[in-house]
């Protein structure tokens, strides 16, 4: 069955089903799969002080842009000025690739952060949060269930498959 394959059957709808081998938040021991989390990046020859602020710079083509977006004190500066860069054309169609290659990258050059992720084993990454981000990941609803389609937490899970496979060569 593939990765793909298997997420689809734990999630019904886009709602999903909460059992004890899910991870629902990225804090405290699992702050390490969060974009906040302090791992350097690079991206196109600059380094960045995490993935999101990477990913926010990369919703740009304008340098200056980039550099103020780089030089932000934290990541929710960073993520709040993203909001309001000039989107490169096509941004929406590239958006989740540009995301995998940054948290693909942050595992593959921080060997600490890989052996954590490989470290969650089978578990389901749910990026739960409370502030209705339903794409990257999910929101816990009044009917006990997540709803979104957790981009992030889809990433991290096929990074770690990946990892995996890399690990047993």
């Amino acid at each position: 069955m593939t990765n793909d394959a298997l997420l689809d059957t734990i999630c019904f709808e886009r709602r999903w089903i909460v059992p004890k081998d899910f991870i629902t938040e990225f804090k405290d021991e699992y702050r390490f799969l969060s974009n906040f989390y302090p791992a350097s990046v690079r991206l196109r020859g600059r380094e960045y002080p995490s993935v999101e602020f990477a990913f926010q710079a990369a919703k740009t083509l304008d340098e200056n842009q980039r550099l103020s977006i780089l030089n932000c004190s934290t990541p929710g500066q960073a993520k709040k000025m993203g909001q309001t860069v000039a989107l490169r054309p096509g941004w929406e169609g590239m958006k989740i690739r540009v995301m995998e290659a940054l948290v693909r990258y942050k595992f593959e050059h921080h060997q600490e952060l890989a052996e954590a992720l490989l470290a969650t084993g089978v578990a389901t990454l749910i990026e739960g949060n409370t502030w209705g981000d339903t794409f990257w990941g999910a929101v816990f609803g009044f009917d006990n269930k997540y709803r979104g389609e957790n981009h992030l937490g889809r990433i991290l899970m096929r990074t770690r498959v990946e990892l995996r496979g890399k690990d047993q060569l």
